[in-house]
């Protein structure tokens, strides 16, 4: 993407999304390869482990499992439930204040770093437009909304554990992912009344179809091979993130930041975005 050079667009290779100003609509972005450039669960794998919550085979098996959860698309129902189960055993017990206090002491080394700036640009370009912007994403509520605060976001769509006592007890309330995206995304554009053909979507992942398919402007960021494909074929826009920058440095050096970011490489993606433009082209005209 290159520099926006209006209020409410974001110019895109050779054509322009327009941002319009919206009376209550929504952009919602995946968390894990889309905002940051590593998983944010596995991210706090190390002080987790240092902490005693967590054994040295259990980061070699959590990493292994959101590997094969990832090569396969995310999308098969037994493998979601397997990767849920082994959530909630895994947790079971730990102090939820624990949890919240390595999150926040981390926050700054694990995660600020590998902000996409793209990323961040393109937040706040939706916001500018006066459009709410959500996180949404499978990892645990209390990594999720540590790491929306660090960019400016208030509303976290995330995998809940029950709590009893002030301690994880081994259920999950409610796991944000794949179609249970789709469940958290309605609940919350009911409540706040969003018309979801006029909100946004950004994913990396295949597993993320339902939610990208459930609003009226999707795209595919640093897609997998599925949902590349799937991209292609739906004339969606592909896009490249590829700078993660400290918020703090992001700050300093803003007139050197991409705004957004390149195209994806490739004539099928280039055909796909070409014919988005057409579409998107003739709506505002019409």
């Amino acid at each position: 993407m290159r520099r926006r050079d209006a209020p409410g667009t974001a110019a895109v290779g050779d054509f322009r999304l327009h941002f319009r100003p919206v009376g209550r609509s929504a952009a919602f972005f995946d968390l894990d390869k889309t905002v940051i450039a590593k998983s944010s669960a596995l991210a706090f794998g190390r002080p987790f482990y240092r902490d005693g919550l967590i054994s040295r085979r259990d980061v070699v098996k959590s990493a292994y499992a959101q590997l094969m959860f990832r090569l396969g698309g995310g999308g098969d129902e037994q493998a979601m439930a397997r990767t849920r189960d082994y959530l909630a055993a895994l947790t079971k017990g730990w102090r939820v204040e624990q949890v919240q206090q390595i999150v926040a002491e981390t926050l700054n080394e694990l995660i600020n770093p590998y902000v996409y700036a793209e990323a961040a640009t393109l937040i706040s370009e939706h916001q500018a437009a006066g459009r709410d912007v959500v996180l949404v994403s499978a990892s645990g509520d209390e990594m999720v909304r540590p790491i929306g605060a660090l960019l400016g976001i208030t509303d976290v769509i995330a995998t809940r554990m029950s709590i009893i006592d002030g301690r994880y007890s081994g259920d999950i309330e409610f796991y944000a992912a794949g179609p249970n995206k789709v469940v958290g995304v309605e609940e919350l554009a009911a409540t706040r009344g969003y018309n979801l053909a006029e909100c946004y979507a950004y994913s990396d992942s295949a597993s993320d179809l339902p939610l990208l398919e459930a609003v009226g402007h999707p795209s595919a960021v640093n897609p997998d091979r599925a949902l590349r494909r799937a991209a292609i074929e739906n004339a969606w826009p592909i896009l490249e993130f590829r700078n993660p920058i400290p918020v703090g440095k992001r700050l300093r050096d803003r007139p050197a930041v991409p705004v957004a970011a390149a195209l994806g490489v490739g004539v099928g993606a280039a055909i796909g975005l070409a014919l988005y433009a057409r579409h998107r082209r003739a709506k505002a005209l019409a």
